[in-house]
């Protein structure tokens, strides 16, 4: 009988240093709540098979599946600023790989699997909470079209565990990847003077993601170059959606130019460029509008590992790192601004100006962020002069933009870029609290609304609005 899931573990074969093997620990009465049968398909598993007892064990570190090499990862990390040279999957297991029916190579690992010589003293689990939002907000990214990790299945584990908020019912998420490697995979050699595992490192993820750069005059550069270039393509899509990462740790970006890690993100209601919702960043440092610049940050920390590799001469190296990294504001701004023109139904030449006034407009009259572009792509004007405190502003702005688009916007343009619907921060939490009574349909149902979010579906109207004032979230929480 073939194996359910057709394994091809490479990374289990790079240096031990690398990871430490690890098996999952055991729970005691599991229960799948929802397996992503399409994702199942692309990546070459029976989706019939996700519904049999083999597959609860598997996604619930119950069993192991015939050819996984279940690992924990090695890696450091900065964290708000501050380096840690030991993080690592302290709560996650790599099961193996799959390459899928695009020929791609994709990562298989729970999440919440219990301790690993990495967990710090954690207890390596997770609670339910965080699995759903993972599931529910990187579903959602792919649906709305951006570079992300994806959902395989939700278990409940049938155990709790302690969180600040008291004991909570427990879970275990199966997350699909191109990779795991981050920028602090790297940190974690460079921070050990350990130049062969760097030089192995690198070589495995051009081989992975970037075998165009293998055959670059400086393969490390040209490493170096296309980081750059998926970063600057990514950041601007969470920002053209309001999407918050909160925690963009260096050992939270992944060299693949995937979304990764969504512990306390969120998408903003009403907008502001200065908008955080984690408890954790304090300070803002990753706010809406400094994702740019913590991007910017991040992709400086990993050139810094890659300079051994680039050049023996260390101020020759630093000096081509400088060089390439200069081109990442223009090809962010190049990003930033056709999203952005999109998004208003401009040209693509047009001025940015009706974009910079709009968005102060919204600022200043803390208008939602999704509900006015909704509107303007369709031109409800009574809708969106409901939006604003002072309608009159809007009027004159309103007046410039129908000059600029001759009132003949792109709306093509704009219905690709305007959802209808986004995980709306609120909506996820009652479906989160609803699952701690063990009342899974508004999980249910949301996955199922966010599956078509450019499309208006009556069914899932009421997943448009924008929380009532008792409804908003103010904060969002780390899952560890």
């Amino acid at each position: 009988m073939p194996n359910p899931i057709p394994f091809d573990n490479t990374y289990a074969r790079l240096p031990e240093r690398f990871y430490s093997k690890q098996e999952a620990a055991h729970v005691p009465a599991p229960q799948l709540l929802r397996a992503n049968t399409a994702l199942a398909v692309e990546l070459g598993i029976d989706p019939a098979w996700l519904e049999t007892p083999e597959a609860l064990n598997v996604f619930s570190g119950n069993g192991t599946a015939a050819g996984s090499e279940p690992l924990a990862q090695a890696y450091a990390g900065h964290q708000f600023g501050g380096f840690s040279p030991q993080l690592g999957d302290g709560r996650a297991l790599l099961l193996g790989e799959v390459v899928d029916q695009s020929g791609t190579r994709r990562d298989i690992q729970l999440k919440g699997s219990g301790r690993t010589p990495f967990s710090r003293g954690g207890d390596g689990k997770s609670a339910l909470g965080p699995v759903l939002r993972e599931y529910i907000v990187s579903e959602a990214m792919h649906a709305l079209g951006v570079p992300t990790t994806r959902a395989l299945a939700a278990v409940t584990t049938g155990e709790t565990v302690l969180r600040q908020e008291g004991h909570l019912a427990g879970g275990i998420f199966t997350r699909v990847a191109s990779s795991h490697i981050r920028v602090g995979t790297f940190q974690y050699f460079y921070a050990r003077n350990d130049e062969d595992a760097l030089r192995e490192l690198a070589d495995y993820t051009i081989a992975r993601h970037y075998p165009e750069a293998s055959g670059a005059e400086d393969p490390y550069l040209a490493l170096l170059e296309c980081v750059i270039a998926a970063q600057a393509k990514l950041i601007p899509q969470w920002m053209a959606l309001g999407f918050i990462h909160g925690v963009m740790n260096t050992d939270n970006t992944a060299v693949s130019g995937e979304t990764i890690d969504f512990g306390p993100c969120a998408f903003m209601d009403d907008f502001h460029p200065n908008c955080v919702f984690s408890s954790i960043d304090r300070d803002g440092r990753y706010a809406w509008g400094s994702q740019p610049g913590m991007a910017s940050w991040n992709l400086n920390r990993f050139a810094e590992t890659l300079l051994p590799l680039i050049s023996g001469d260390s101020e020759a190296a630093l000096e081509k790192a400088k060089q390439t990294l200069s081109t990442l504001h223009r090809l962010f701004r190049t990003e930033y601004d056709r999203r952005f023109r999109a998004k208003f139904g401009l040209a693509g030449n047009a001025p940015l100006d009706l974009v910079k006034s709009g968005l102060s407009l919204l600022t200043k009259q803390a208008v939602d962020f999704t509900l006015f572009f909704r509107h303007l792509t369709y031109g409800n004007r009574s809708e969106l002069s409901a939006l604003f405190t002072d309608p009159a502003l809007l009027d004159s702005w309103y007046a410039d933009w129908e000059a600029a688009t001759q009132s003949a916007p792109d709306t093509a343009a704009m219905q690709q870029s305007n959802p209808v619907l986004i995980p709306r921060n609120h909506r996820i939490e009652q479906a989160i609290q609803a699952a701690y009574r063990q009342d899974y349909a508004p999980f249910h149902h949301l996955a199922d609304a966010l599956a078509k979010p450019y499309e208006e579906r009556t069914a899932y109207a009421a997943y448009e609005q924008a929380p009532k004032p008792d409804e908003i979230v103010h904060q969002t929480f780390c899952g560890t």
